[in-house]
């Protein structure tokens, strides 16, 4: 396949998965998309629940392998939508729709990519596309759950939107439920332990906490108090328990572990953390795949949100067309020459070191 052909292709390819809602977990259709324009041009594509994958024609198990993967799961449109999400409009060169930007044109370039590269003979290493779901929530039946059935992997390039630069790093992600615990009384009267205040002082404890280790790609630990309840509905009583969640950002400088250890001797609340999966991801500004963007010009950077390289356990360089801006925005969109320069980008990437 030609650049051109591909990048056809992947501009209507975009379109079907725009045109079909693919909320997390309910992926089966853009799946059953992806599969039939694998099938349409002869590649035999494998199927794990809404996880869609296949290998480069030449598949040689003696090889190591290069995997290439991205979502095609969204999150719900964005209430501030003026148009209809579903629908792949083409305006003044913007392809608009959900989950263009975030992250179908990644994947839509990765598969073009790919099936350039399909028909090849004498590679270095083998190539696995893997298109797979529940990114968005960091669900446990995505990329974590196909990787057990994919061969091993020496180093992948995942697509999400970084206007083609290379995030040779981004930060892990540490979610925690957090409850004070008071005792309840009468507001009129000096009674009871005021569980807003417990939890107010654990608050002002994570807004000004600084852990003292900085990553040179990653900059600082991130700590953002996210939302804050009490099931308390009487104005005229004291609450006896009030839960707030904090959103850590986590860089390659601490463990999970230490950061939740350090959290426990400073604050009151009790602490459960909802999942200690989405680590820190980064690969060596060395490394071949780094070094081939490096020399077509590209940036490297640290990046601050959080992807399926989290949840796969080799070097991961992050890398694709779009812009993290505008994900999750009402009336998302990729540029169409974003997409043609995403699949010139993974091509000679790719080029470079098969």
């Amino acid at each position: 396949m030609s650049i051109d052909i591909s990048y056809s292709d992947a501009v209507e390819l975009l379109k079907q998965l725009i045109a079909t809602p693919s909320f997390s977990k309910e992926e089966d259709k853009t799946a059953a998309n992806i599969e039939q324009f694998f099938k349409a041009r002869n590649i035999l594509a494998n199927r794990l629940l809404n996880n869609v994958w296949a290998v480069n024609k030449y598949f040689d198990q003696s090889k190591p392998t290069i995997l290439l993967n991205s979502h095609h799961d969204t999150v719900k449109p964005n209430p501030q939508y003026s148009r209809d999400p579903f629908a792949p409009v083409v305006e003044d060169g913007k392809l608009f729709g959900l989950g263009s930007n975030d992250a179908g044109g990644c994947l839509a370039s990765l598969i073009a990519a790919f099936c350039h590269f399909y028909e090849k003979e004498d590679l270095k290493y083998n190539l696995i596309i893997a298109a797979t779901a529940e990114e968005e929530i960091s669900g446990a039946n995505g990329i974590g759950f196909l990787l057990a059935s994919l061969p091993a992997i020496e180093f992948a390039i995942v697509g999400e939107p970084t206007l083609t630069n290379l995030a040779i790093a981004e930060k892990g992600l540490l979610v925690l439920d957090c409850v004070a615990q008071g005792k309840a009384g009468h507001a009129a009267r000096e009674e009871g332990v005021n569980a807003i205040y417990k939890a107010m002082q654990d608050i002002e404890w994570f807004k000004t906490y600084r852990f003292p280790k900085i990553s040179e790609t990653l900059g600082a630990i991130k700590m953002s108090v996210t939302s804050i309840n009490t099931e308390n509905k009487a104005h005229n009583m004291v609450p006896a328990v009030c839960s707030f969640v904090v959103d850590i950002r986590v860089t390659d400088a601490y463990a999970h572990e230490e950061i939740l250890e350090t959290i426990k001797q400073h604050v009151q609340s009790d602490l459960q953390p909802r999942s200690m999966r989405l680590r820190s991801s980064k690969i060596d500004k060395d490394h071949p795949l780094v070094q081939a963007g490096i020399k077509l010009g590209k940036k490297t950077y640290g990046s601050p949100t959080t992807s399926d390289a989290a949840l796969i356990n080799a070097p991961v360089l992050k890398c694709g067309p779009g812009d993290s801006a505008r994900s999750h925005t009402a009336d998302e969109f990729i540029y169409l020459d974003e997409l043609k320069e995403g699949i010139e980008t993974y091509i000679n990437i790719l080029q470079q070191v098969l």
